[in-house]
């Protein structure tokens, strides 16, 4: 595995509310971070970011099934687990996804995830979830 490939995927390991300065030995400056609920651009912006996604979060953890580079780019393929206790009654919360990525200068300088929104988020929800599964057993036939 390229070292910068590890060094993003180990840095996901420890990055918790209380550390987010782990983020510079990662991103690049000029960093574009991008996913299905924000875009940022810039280092400072992206430790803003992290700071208040984590902020409530009790617990989060990421499973890697699978990474590989090609060049400058790198795709890391990855489960997410998480405990916020405003969603899913504080109950685990489990979202499949994954990351495209870009390198320079030895540091991620884009970076977007794919991950269907609706199981991160809305799903887990009380009342709005629960009105997302009806819609969605009822289009599901």
């Amino acid at each position: 595995m390229e070292p910068i490939l590890e060094k993003f995927i180990g840095m996901y390991d420890v990055l918790r509310a209380d550390n987010v300065s782990v983020l510079d030995d990662v991103y690049h400056p000029e960093i574009t971070f991008v996913d299905p609920l924000h875009s940022v651009k810039g280092l400072e912006a992206l430790t803003s970011y992290f700071t208040h996604l984590y902020a409530n979060v009790k617990s989060i953890d990421f499973d890697i099934s699978a990474c590989f580079t090609d060049g400058d780019n790198g795709f890391v393929y990855w489960r997410m687990r998480y405990v916020h206790p405003r969603l899913n009654s504080g109950k685990d919360v489990t979202v499949e996804g994954h990351s495209k990525l870009i390198f320079s200068e030895g540091k991620v300088i884009h970076h977007r995830d794919y991950f269907d929104v609706g199981e991160l988020l809305y799903r887990q929800i009380p009342v709005l979830g629960s009105l997302i599964k009806v819609v969605d057993k009822r289009a599901a036939g």
